[in-house]
């Protein structure tokens, strides 16, 4: 009987998503991939029951709520530990923790894949071995293929959403990365379809969401000044 596949933390399945299956290139800027990576850590720890979203904080409005620990106990997840921590004695606001978290959790992000085995860094050398170009590749398709797979049934109504793939839902919508999940559908209408799914989850998981949302045009805003 064959073992079934361990499910990623949602943060392995959104990066993997955000890169080019054959060539390792990422789909949108690296930066704007990482706000969403930090906001899929985030979901992962409130769906485990380890942080709180408190809306009500005195010091700020219902629109940029703090982050409180619930559960303060390592979980053998270094990025996972690594956000616990840095929200233990801050209570940091969302989208503060989103930009400063975020900040070289791709690189902490590709290199935990490469160490789990399902990335492999290749090395190509060019101009005579004087310039140096590395690029990381699934070591097996099934990993992207999956993430993609459930997204699929979803849209297409074939299966009731879970936390994970509903989050995900909402991520991969609101990153731009509907046009790279190889689906026949019109990407506006894909789009609009996965952030309806999205909509039905738990308040403070939408919250998330559209902070990384928001972050991400912060970013746009930035570029053409």
């Amino acid at each position: 009987m064959t073992a079934p596949i361990p499910r990623l933390p949602l943060r392995d399945d959104l990066f993997l998503l955000g890169h080019d299956d054959d060539t390792g290139h990422p789909h949108v800027h690296r930066q704007t991939l990482a706000l969403g990576l930090a906001g899929a850590v985030l979901i992962d720890l409130y769906l485990a029951g380890r942080v709180t979203l408190d809306p009500n904080d005195d010091t700020r409005p219902a629109s940029h709520p703090r982050i409180h620990p619930h559960i303060d106990r390592p979980v053998g997840d270094l990025i996972a530990d690594a956000a616990t921590a840095t929200i233990r004695h801050t209570h940091p606001p969302l989208r503060v923790w989103l930009r400063g978290f975020s900040d070289d959790l791709y690189d902490r992000t590709r290199a935990g894949l490469v160490a789990g085995g399902i990335l492999r860094q290749h090395t190509r050398r060019r101009l005579g071995g004087l310039m140096r170009a590395d690029t990381y590749l699934p070591t097996d398709s099934k990993w992207a293929v999956i993430a993609r797979s459930r997204l699929r049934y979803l849209a297409a109504g074939r299966e009731q959403p879970d936390n994970h793939t509903a989050a995900l839902a909402g991520l991969v919508a609101d990153l731009g990365l509907t046009s790279h999940l190889y689906l026949d559908d019109d990407t506006a209408t894909l789009t609009s379809r996965l952030k309806a799914i999205a909509a039905q989850h738990y308040q403070p998981v939408r919250d998330i969401t559209a902070a990384v949302d928001a972050a991400i045009g912060d970013l746009a805003t930035a570029a053409y000044r």
